[in-house]
C-alpha cells in the first residue's frame, strides 16, 4: 500500500479508478465525486466493497477499513452486512423478529400468532433473512414468494403482506426511507387464482333435528356446540365465555373487546333456548374457574377440536363455524329482518364507513326480537323433550319425514 498520498486525493479531478494498492481504489465519477472502493476476491467471486465518501474518510481511514474489510471476507464475514450490525441496522431476520415479539400478545388468534413466525421462517428467512431491512427490495420479495406464487397463492400473500409490516416498522424506526414496491412486483408475477375456502355450514332447514340430536346426550361439549348455534357466534367466543359476562336477568351475554374478532364489545340478546343452555352449563360449574364451558384440564376451556368431533359423530359435514351462514341464511331466506340487524347479531363490521358512522346503537330490542325467533326455529317447544342418541340426525325429524 502507499502508491496515494493525502495531497494526491485532495488534487487529482479525473474520473477514473486509482489504486492504492491491495485492492483499495480512489473512485471519481464523471461529476468529480469522489469514494474509496476495496476489492476483494474469494472463493473465485470478486466484489467492491464501498468503503465511503473521500470527503468524510481520510486516506488513512480508508486503508484502515480495507484491512479490515478483507479480514472478515477471509473468516466467511460480509464486511457491508457488519458495518450494519455496528451502525444498529438490523437484518431482515432481526427486523421480524422484532415486530413479532412487539405485536404477538396483541393477537388474539392463536392460529395466526403461530403462523405469522413459522412462514416468514419456511419462505423468507432462507432467501432474504440476511438482507439488511434498509436494503430489502421489491426483487428480494420476489424471490421469496414466486416458488409457491402459483402452488400455494394464499399462503404466498400472507408472507408477501408481513414482509410489508416489517418493513413498514423499518421506516417507523428510521432504519429506511420508503415502502417496498410491491405494486410494479406483483405485475411481475403470474397472475394467480385465489379459490375462496368457506366454512361448510349446515342447511338451516337441518339446524333443528341438529339441535335435537344435540340434547338427546349429556355433555359440555354438546351444550357448547348449542349454544354456538343459538347465539350465532365464533367458536373461540363460546368456549372463553365466563360467568360474569351473563346476565340472567336481562337475558343479555356481553363479551369484552379483547375477546372479539374485531375489538369491540358485543352483547347478544339470549333467546329462552339459550337462557335454558346456560343454566344446564351451571351443572358443570368449577369453583376454581369461571369458565362457562371448561375443558378437560382444571381453568382451561373446551378445546375447538371437542365441537368438531360432536359433528363428526353427528355425522354431518358441517363444521362449526358454518352455523354463522345457516343463521345468515335463514334470516335472508325465512324472516323480514333486514340484513344489518342479522350482520350486527353476527358482530360484522359495517362495510360502509359513512354509514356505520350514523349506526352507532346496538339494535339491541331489534337483535332481541331475531334472536328469540331463532331460538324458537332451532328448539321448538312440541320437540323439548324429544330426542334419542342412537339415532342418526334424520331420526330427529320424526318418523313422518323418514323414506
Amino acid at each position: 500500500m502507499g502508491r496515494l498520498s493525502a495531497t494526491t486525493v485532495k488534487a487529482i479531478r479525473e474520473p477514473g479508478r486509482y489504486g492504492d494498492g491491495d485492492g483499495l481504489y480512489l473512485v471519481i465519477s464523471p461529476r468529480g465525486g469522489k469514494s474509496w472502493v476495496c476489492r476483494v476476491q474469494k472463493n473465485g467471486k470478486r466484489r467492491d466493497i464501498g468503503l465511503g465518501s473521500a470527503k468524510k474518510v481520510s486516506l488513512a481511514l480508508a486503508r484502515e477499513r480495507a484491512v479490515k474489510a478483507r479480514m472478515q471476507v477471509e473468516v466467511g464475514l460480509d464486511p457491508v452486512a457488519e458495518r450494519r450490525k455496528e451502525a444498529g441496522i438490523p437484518s431482515f431476520r432481526e427486523a421480524a423478529l422484532e415486530v413479532y415479539a412487539q405485536n404477538k400478545a396483541t393477537w388474539k388468534n392463536k392460529k395466526h400468532r403461530a403462523q405469522w413466525l413459522t412462514t416468514l421462517e419456511t419462505y423468507a428467512f432462507p432467501l432474504i433473512g440476511d438482507v439488511s431491512i434498509a436494503d430489502l427490495d421489491g426483487h428480494h420479495v420476489r424471490e421469496a414468494i414466486a416458488p409457491i406464487w402459483l402452488n400455494k397463492p394464499e399462503t404466498a400473500r400472507r408472507v408477501r403482506q408481513r414482509i410489508s409490516n416489517v418493513t413498514d416498522w423499518a421506516i417507523g424506526k428510521g432504519y429506511r426511507t420508503l415502502p417496498l414496491p410491491l405494486a410494479a412486483m406483483d405485475k411481475s408475477l403470474p397472475k394467480a387464482k385465489i379459490k375462496t375456502v368457506h366454512h361448510t355450514a349446515l342447511p338451516y332447514a337441518e339446524v333443528p333435528a341438529f339441535l335435537t340430536y344435540l340434547r338427546s346426550g349429556d355433555s359440555i361439549g354438546r351444550l357448547a356446540l348449542a349454544a354456538l348455534i343459538l347465539t350465532a357466534t365464533r367458536s373461540g367466543e363460546i368456549r372463553s365465555a365466563t360467568w360474569d359476562e351473563i346476565d340472567f336477568e336481562n337475558k343479555l351475554w356481553t363479551i369484552p373487546a379483547d375477546r372479539m374478532k374485531a375489538g369491540r364489545e358485543h352483547v347478544i340478546p339470549l333467546s329462552s333456548q339459550m337462557c335454558h343452555v346456560f343454566k344446564l352449563a351451571q351443572g358443570y360449574r368449577e369453583a376454581r374457574s369461571q369458565l362457562v364451558f371448561p375443558g378437560q384440564r382444571a381453568g382451561k376451556p373446551l378445546s375447538d377440536m371437542t365441537l368438531t368431533k360432536i359433528c363428526r359423530d353427528a355425522r354431518i359435514a358441517a363444521v362449526p363455524h358454518g352455523f354463522r351462514s345457516s343463521f345468515r341464511d335463514w334470516v335472508a331466506e325465512e324472516t323480514q329482518f333486514v340484513g344489518d340487524i342479522a350482520e350486527m347479531a353476527l358482530a360484522h363490521t359495517i362495510g360502509n364507513k359513512v354509514e356505520a358512522a350514523y349506526r352507532r346503537g346496538n339494535l339491541l330490542e331489534k337483535r332481541r326480537i331475531l334472536m328469540e325467533a331463532w331460538g324458537a326455529y332451532c328448539w321448538p317447544e312440541k320437540c323439548r323433550d324429544e330426542g334419542n342418541e342412537s339415532s342418526p340426525i334424520e331420526l330427529a325429524r320424526g318418523p313422518e319425514n323418514q323414506s
